[in-house]
């Protein structure tokens, strides 16, 4: 054998080719990494939405009053009852409420008449022939997800007209008082369209474009959810 062929016999000794074992490995390793940078990248993503979720909630929360009604038990004739006293106060409201008030106008009609608002809550009830309590005041709470026809507020700390009929244990009634998103059709779950302009007005485009039309499900896509609820 020449010098030139013992050379090579020795660096293909010195020098193995790759065997499949470690091709294996290689890719193993590869496919590790990429899980982990997807990961921090999928971790940053949810992050930045959670973060915009919060901000436009934080946002829509200093441009809205909502109302909050709560029964007393969730028997059907509570829940009833829930309804009625909802339906006079409301009524009363668009009757004496001055048309076309801003939302510090809103909140501040509703302070100074919260005495009032309380008697014609608790004169249904008496009507009704129950005896229960009712508790009325402006207060900040933690609303879930709702959506009022086809506009969808995120979850979070809202203000609120709250009214608590007896023990307060029944499911809850939601709207909103401004802008005016009480429905005008429950049946159908149609809101005003005046109250959806006013929203409009306060909301940037992209965020009232989240939180209109089929704003459940664009919500949920854009901002990572979780499950939903059941």
């Amino acid at each position: 054998m020449s010098g030139r062929e013992q050379a090579a016999e020795t660096e293909k000794t010195v020098v193995p080719g790759i065997t499949k074992k470690a091709k294996y490995r290689i890719f193993i390793l590869a496919v590790l990494i990429a899980g982990v940078l997807t990961g921090v990248v999928t971790t940053r993503m949810h992050a930045a939405a959670k973060e915009k979720l919060s901000n436009l909630q934080e946002h829509m929360a200093g441009e809205v009053l909502r109302f909050h009604v709560l029964a007393n038990s969730d028997s059907e004739k509570d829940q009833a009852l829930k309804m009625k006293v909802k339906e006079a106060v409301l009524a009363y409201m668009e009757y004496k409420m001055p048309q076309h008030t801003d939302l510090a106008q809103t909140r501040e009609w509703v302070g100074e008449h919260l005495g009032e608002l309380g008697d014609i809550a608790q004169a249904v009830i008496c009507g009704e022939s129950y005896d229960y309590p009712v508790h009325l005041e402006l207060t900040t709470s933690y609303f879930p997800e709702k959506t009022y026809g086809d506009v969808t507020f995120p979850a979070g700390e809202y203000e609120a007209l709250r009214i608590e009929i007896g023990e307060a244990k029944g499911h809850n009634w939601w709207c909103v008082l401004y802008p005016n998103l009480c429905f005008i059709d429950a049946v159908h779950a149609v809101v005003p369209e005046d109250g959806k302009k006013e929203l409009q007005e306060v909301l940037t485009e992209e965020e009232y474009d989240l939180v209109t039309s089929d704003a459940k499900v664009k919500v949920r896509w854009f901002f990572f959810p979780e499950k939903d609820d059941k």
